[in-house]
């Protein structure tokens, strides 16, 4: 017998130890009881000996049955199901062991030990004397819990198994006094019943029942429910200054049971997720399964995306190439672990550390490999950091991009998808113009006379949830660190979609396209960056205002108020996907592209940022700069 487990003791609950002895003495009670009973009250000496000579073989049976089921391992205030089973095996258990003893007393000397009323009228007795002292218990419990001064009112939005078992697990919760009030469900049939005592509500009272209640938190513990329902649920939280929790999914609980630890706080991406995207994963396995596919870009946010979301389409071989080395090992561990037991998988992808600006490189990389289908999301993003260091950006978003798609068309690659960006439309910085460069010189080369093989599709998008330099990352640090929260504007605003959307339409798009398509993606409505950052501190639990400030520190080099997905000279085209359009454009020759970028790229040896910086503007005359020193670039007469 484990003696230092059983006599354990802990300051929150009874040690185990006093629940044996009790249950030991509530079973002695129980058998002299039995013996009161059976002979009405009237017990002669004999059976007074008779009882107290059987005393310990059933204190012994009663004591090893207990110990082998653990029936005194259970925290007596939060007795369920299986302390009932335990108690249940175990005294039957013992009761039929007692039996036994008694039958082969009987036929050894034909007489019994105890008479076998006296074993039932026992095991009645004991079953409920244990089961009722535990629940007296818990409900004593959980009455002197709830009159208790503080205590956190608690409303679960989802009335059915998993939100019983949410309820169930912040019972158990020592740190916290929560008290459910209420259950909220979408399903009109549970409206009006109760689980556990506690009353269920129709999704459509929300409102009214934190109203007449003063709730202090709302858990969302509902497994199927929709993006927009569950950011209207989290935005009506929000107006009342209600923290909100969430529960995990099932399949994230610890071995299948939920720990108050799982129940956490939504993030802000919760309020700006959307319903999920329907994509055509037969067209796409057939354009990916088998094919070889180069990521450009594999560390980044976007890259690393693609690089998960393509594998899962069986690709021959999937080529992550990056010049960002702790990154792209961190992807490869990831992708190890993930497809440790799967040999086929582990040589499905290859690790190449490069830039895309090295021509040798690129080109050893197309002549071993043959990449059937490439995804370039390798780019400098950085507004502020581009607006400083010109040559850099012109380095990478346009030279990088020239080489790697030449060498795209050399090698007869059969796709060859850019990942562009909304500040290419209309551009007021030095990114935002690099990448429309970009997009003129491989929509020109996809109608170039030389290339008659290779589609390239183009695909713009805004801000993605969680990408690295994103600006909720940035939020959170602020917040952690006590504020204030520094934002750039009162109006700024910018369209967000998170990572996995956003690649999910990279690959449709990149499958559907004909080439020399810019294809645009349903960005929601933009968001006020300001908005957004209340909803976080509402979300952190801290006040505005009192626990942190909002700053305003004025547009940064390059940045405008407000992005857009289509200069005044587009309209667009709709496709298939309801979330896709194509953005009618009319290509520029090739030819003249490939002269004019080929200056600007000649331009990088002298680094002389305002040259590099006219060129581009000379490129794409809609670059007119926003707070940055090239603005007096604008006023100068473009030939």
């Amino acid at each position: 017998m484990n003696w230092d487990k059983l006599f354990s003791f802990s300051k929150s609950h009874a040690p185990r130890w006093l629940v044996l002895a009790i249950d030991l003495i509530i079973c002695m009670a129980a058998f002299f009881m039995a013996y009161i009973l059976r002979f009405n009250f009237q017990l002669g000496s004999d059976e007074i000996q008779q009882a107290i000579k059987l005393a310990p073989l059933v204190f012994g049976i009663r004591l090893i049955s207990f110990y082998l089921t653990k029936t005194y391992s259970g925290i007596v205030r939060y007795t369920g199901t299986q302390d009932a089973v335990r108690i249940f095996i175990a005294l039957t258990s013992g009761t039929l062991f007692l039996i036994a003893c008694n039958l082969v007393n009987f036929v050894a000397s034909d007489e019994v030990m105890v008479p076998s009323s006296i074993i039932i009228i026992d095991y009645l007795i004991c079953m409920m004397a244990m089961t009722s002292s535990r629940l007296t218990y818990k409900i004593l419990y959980q009455q002197i819990r709830s009159e208790s001064p503080k205590k956190t009112q608690v409303v679960i939005y989802g009335a059915g198994q998993s939100g019983l078992i949410t309820k169930r697990t912040l019972d158990q919760d020592n740190k916290i006094n929560y008290k459910v009030i209420a259950f909220v469900d979408d399903s009109h049939e549970k409206a009006g019943k109760r689980i556990d005592g506690v009353p269920i509500f129709p999704g459509t009272d929300l409102k009214t029942v934190i109203e007449r209640n003063k709730v202090d938190e709302l858990v969302l513990s509902i497994q199927n429910i929709s993006k927009s329902r569950k950011r209207d649920i989290i935005e009506t939280c929000l107006s009342y200054d209600i923290k909100v929790k969430n529960v995990p999914p099932v399949e994230r609980w610890i071995n299948g049971e939920l720990n108050y630890r799982q129940i956490k706080k939504v993030n802000i991406e919760d309020l700006l997720e959307r319903d999920q995207i329907e994509l055509d994963t037969a067209s796409m396995s057939r354009n990916l399964r088998g094919k070889v596919v180069l990521v450009t870009g594999a560390a980044g946010s976007i890259g690393s995306e693609i690089a998960r979301q393509v594998l899962s389409f069986y690709p021959k071989k999937i080529i992550l190439l990056d010049q960002a080395e702790t990154p792209l090992y961190e992807l490869e561990q990831e992708l190890f672990e993930k497809f440790r037991h799967n040999k086929a998988a582990l040589s499905c992808f290859e690790i190449c550390v490069g830039d895309i600006k090295n021509v040798n490189k690129l080109r050893r990389i197309f002549e071993r490999y043959r990449p059937n289908v490439v995804f370039h999301a390798a780019a400098y993003k950085h507004v502020p950091l581009m607006e400083n260091n010109p040559t850099a950006a012109v380095a990478t978003n346009v030279f990088g991009t020239k080489i790697l798609a030449d060498t795209a068309v050399e090698f007869n690659t059969e796709r060859f998808v850019m990942v562009s960006t909304d500040k290419a439309v209309n551009p007021t910085n030095v990114m935002g113009a690099s990448k429309r460069v970009a997009e003129i010189y491989v929509q020109s080369l996809n109608y170039s006379a030389f290339n008659s093989n290779t589609k390239f599709i183009t695909t713009r998008f805004g801000n993605v949830l969680g990408s690295n330099g994103s600006v909720i990352p940035y939020f959170k640090k602020q917040i952690a660190e006590g504020g204030p929260i520094t934002v750039t504007h009162p109006e700024i605003t910018r369209y967000f979609m998170t990572i996995p959307e956003a690649c999910q339409l990279v690959l449709e798009a990149g499958n559907m396209g004909n080439g020399g398509e810019i294809y645009l993606f349903d960005m929601g409505q933009p968001v006020r960056i300001v908005d957004l950052a209340k909803k976080m501190i509402k979300l952190s639990g801290l006040s505005l205002g009192k626990d942190i400030q909002i700053e305003y520190i004025g547009l940064r080099p390059g940045e405008k108020i407000a992005e857009e997905l289509l200069s005044d000279a587009e309209n667009t085209t709709p496709t298939h996907h309801p979330k896709i359009t194509i953005a009618k454009i009319k290509p520029f020759e090739y030819g003249v592209v490939s002269d004019v970028i080929g200056e600007l790229i000649t331009m990088l040896a002298r680094e002389d940022n305002e040259e590099i910086v006219l060129k581009m503007k000379q490129i794409v005359p809609e670059f007119i700069s926003n707070n940055s020193v090239y603005e007096a670039l604008d006023d100068l007469k473009i030939s």
